[in-house]
């Protein structure tokens, strides 16, 4: 029979993000494993599934690779790639099983080494010499359309997101934009873990070299290596373990995931709105947490657009005024509602495949208040939110609860 009651997280490890030439991915994975299991106070034996996530080398079975590493127990076990929402799925995938009565504990785990992976896109060349154009393919295409007609890149793709938002909403300008890595560069200098821990000024992230207006370089979020996993429990199994284990234990209390629904405009340039907006009201429905309600939030801020406009599709701000929300600090640290105070994915780092599960790692450690100097002080509740192109977006609530 499904298991009703709700799914814990027992235990749970991100490795230092940055670059790892010394470590492959499997050293990754099983670092950050090792660590969580470590972190619940329970073995691999104690396992009941194994979800795996990694976009780089989606067909390696990084599952098994890790089970080599880590314990081979002959448990199901889910290789996982749903572009940047990896983590977030393979997380998903672990709670799921546990609800459907199947496990009563399993490991998430998401790695990924970039490398130099450079510009993430659809994007390519365009065909500029071609004298005949015939329609071909599943959309009856005549020419590519990189940088003819829009773009595929990363940076240009939320470069317009939000341009299209200033646009419709008068008052965003390039500077609030800037603010919101501006905040995330701060934020990051309190977070050892985080790939970059330097301040910037206003007019340095303003001034830095231009990727694509509004986003310069230090507006974007770096190739990073690194892991992070996560020990989920059913809440019948916790009530057996220890008082230390249910004290520190965190509740998820919602979790959606959403793919794009037909609209026209995503016909033309990827809508990484409406699939944001429907796992908000769907996860803050399932919760019953008003977005009012939240201590802090860890968001997919892979540009500095990217996070403005999460704001008001997260429901942070009233509609229209993301901008204002910046301006008036709401989203640092000790404002309305702390944003990214891991540094987000423009400073902590974004390997693709861990930046799900390393979202949640810090909401989490906040809420155990195990955050150190950057601790938000009383956080009870927290949201995280990734998205990744194609597309897919998933939004977690946790609360800290008793059983």
């Amino acid at each position: 029979m499904p298991n009703n009651d709700g799914v814990w997280i027992l235990g749970i490890r991100m490795t230092k993000f940055g670059k790892h030439p010394d470590k492959d991915t499997v050293d990754l994975a099983a670092e950050a494993a090792l660590g969580a299991l470590a972190d619940a106070g329970v073995k691999m034996k104690d396992m009941g599934v194994l979800a795996a996530g990694n976009l780089m080398n989606a067909n390696a079975g990084i599952g098994q690779q890790l089970q080599k590493q880590i314990g081979q127990t002959g448990i199901p076990v889910y290789n996982v790639a749903n572009a940047c929402a990896t983590g977030a799925t393979a997380l998903r995938t672990v709670l799921l099983t546990i609800k459907a009565g199947e496990a009563d504990m399993g490991l998430a785990v998401g790695v990924e080494q970039m490398g130099k992976g450079g510009l993430l896109g659809a994007g390519g060349k365009g065909d500029r010499g071609r004298k005949v154009y015939e329609p071909s393919g599943r959309y009856g295409s005549v020419m590519q359309v990189e940088g003819v007609l829009g773009t595929g890149l990363m940076p240009g793709v939320f470069a317009q997101a939000g341009m299209e938002y200033a646009y419709e909403n008068g008052g965003v300008d390039f500077e609030q934009f800037a603010k919101v890595a501006e905040k995330n560069h701060a934020h990051s200098t309190l977070n050892p873990l985080a790939h970059y821990q330097k301040q910037f000024t206003l007019d340095e992230v303003m001034t830095a070299e231009m990727m694509s207006y509004p986003n310069t370089l230090l507006m974007c979020c770096p190739n990073t290596d690194g892991s992070a996993a996560v020990v989920l429990v059913s809440e019948e199994k916790l009530r057996t373990l220890s008082k230390d284990q249910q004290r520190r234990a965190v509740k998820i209390s919602a979790s959606a995931l959403t793919t794009d629904p037909w609209t026209e405009h995503a016909q033309v340039q990827p809508d990484v709105n409406t699939l944001t907006r429907n796992a908000a009201v769907k996860a803050y429905e399932i919760s019953g947490v008003d977005p009012q309600d939240l201590d802090l939030v860890e968001l997919h801020d892979c540009f500095a657009t990217a996070e403005l406009i999460h704001y008001d599709n997260l429901m942070l701000c009233p509609p229209g005024e993301a901008g204002k929300f910046i301006d008036e600090r709401g989203p640092w640290r000790d404002g309305q509602t702390p944003v990214n105070v891991s540094g987000g994915l423009i400073s902590k780092g974004h390997p693709i495949g861990a930046t799900g599960i390393a979202n949640v790692y810090e909401v989490a450690t906040h809420l155990r208040g195990e955050a150190g100097d950057r601790q938000i002080e009383g956080a009870k509740v927290g949201l995280t939110h990734v998205i990744g192109l194609g597309s897919a977006c998933a939004v977690h609530v946790l609360e800290k609860a008793s059983v």
